[in-house]
């Protein structure tokens, strides 16, 4: 089976963590996924806030009603944000950057998990944005697009079986 095809298929959400710490270079390689992702005509809107002090990464915990607990458990966590003036796709740029590093991290054996900022709400009752900006410090016409989680994986899943991944929404020709 095709390399790639092999990591997407055993590719898993990850939301449980042990306490090990994270060695730099798997950080830098995950970086690197991201800062390498395309985006649309090459702008790069992202910004990559890495936390890994544990008492920020309890408070990031708040940023998102009911999805985010597992960032106290976690090694790390990368926090995307785009400048929002630099091009009206920086949603799609932001995703496809996540999408990369969720991977990355994935072929390093490390455990991520996807936590959407955009538009979501934190426990206060803030937009997640906004309490994120409060917590990070992000200027202004910056916005969250997500929370990449990181850490040794405490828990395995199964890989996605090929069968059952929805073949049949493939259409050939016509719908």
């Amino acid at each position: 089976m095709n390399e790639l095809i092999r990591l997407l298929q055993t590719r898993r959400s990850i939301r449980r963590y042990t306490d090990e710490k994270l060695r730099q270079e798997d950080i830098d390689a995950v970086l690197s996924a991201g800062l390498l992702s395309p985006s649309g005509k090459a702008v790069r809107p992202w910004e990559f806030i890495v936390v890994q002090d544990k008492e920020t990464l309890k408070k990031l915990t708040e940023a998102r009603t009911g999805a985010a607990n597992m960032l106290s458990e976690a090694a790390c966590a990368i926090v995307v944000v785009a400048d929002t003036d630099k091009t009206d796709v920086w949603c799609e740029d932001c995703s496809i950057t996540m999408a990369y590093m969720h991977l990355a991290a994935h072929s390093l054996g490390l455990g991520s998990c996807w936590i959407q900022m955009r538009c979501r709400e934190a426990q206060n009752g803030q937009r997640s944005d906004d309490f994120l900006r409060g917590v990070l410090g992000f200027p202004a016409n910056y916005s969250a697009e997500a929370i990449l989680s990181l850490g040794v994986p405490a828990q395995q899943r199964d890989p996605y079986p090929l069968p059952d991944i929805g073949c049949g929404k493939v259409h050939f020709e016509k719908y």
